[in-house]
């Protein structure tokens, strides 16, 4: 009689901006299945994203992403179809995550050894983070700081043309873990159908 492994557990995944302070940062239950096509979704989820712009992930000598279908992509690029987060992570590497390839936001992606006691009933599902996702096409990390300095003060020179841009305050601390994990759960069930 064939023996039937155990599922595997779920993973805990960090995610971290990389060159922002305060740090904007998620910590992420997938499951063992996760696939790279499936982890960009979850962090556009996470993040606030909203897939508007080509993604990579990258590890020391390999870029896995979307090929460009009439064949401008790098061809050293790896089609990440197909590919499991746990393939690539079990070696301990951090792995990059950059979206957006002109404003060139970078996310370092670690496993994390700790998992909670309990599992949530649905996955992907948030368990902790930090700050606001930067809004899409805030140019960068470093015009991000200006962005948000801008916002801050109505004094700024630039105030009113971000506000114009963005059509609203921005508070760059707020981050509401409910509405991500709603949507982390719609992205679940869109993975079943």
């Amino acid at each position: 009689m064939p023996k039937h492994s155990a599922p595997r557990p779920p993973l805990v995944v960090h995610i971290e901006l990389a060159g922002i302070e305060p740090a904007i940062w998620r910590r992420l239950m997938v499951p063992a299945s996760i696939t790279l096509p499936q982890l960009h979704e979850a962090l556009q989820a996470v993040l606030g994203w909203h897939d508007l712009h080509l993604h990579e992930f990258r590890l020391p000598g390999r870029t896995y992403g979307v090929p460009d279908p009439d064949g401008a992509s790098d061809p050293r690029l790896i089609d990440e179809a197909g590919l499991s987060l746990v393939g690539l992570l079990e070696s301990g590497i951090t792995l990059s995550y950059v979206y957006d390839l002109g404003d060139h936001w970078e996310h370092h992606i670690s496993l994390e050894a700790q998992r909670p006691a309990k599992e949530p009933p649905t996955l992907p599902f948030c368990l902790a983070g930090a700050n606001a996702g930067p809004p899409e096409d805030t140019g960068g990390p470093g015009a991000y700081v200006a962005f948000i300095e801008a916002m801050a003060n109505p004094a700024h020179p630039e105030h009113e043309a971000m506000l114009e841009w963005y059509g609203q305050l921005f508070d760059p601390t707020a981050w509401d873990i409910e509405r991500v994990n709603r949507r982390l759960k719609h992205l679940q069930q869109t993975w079943q159908r």
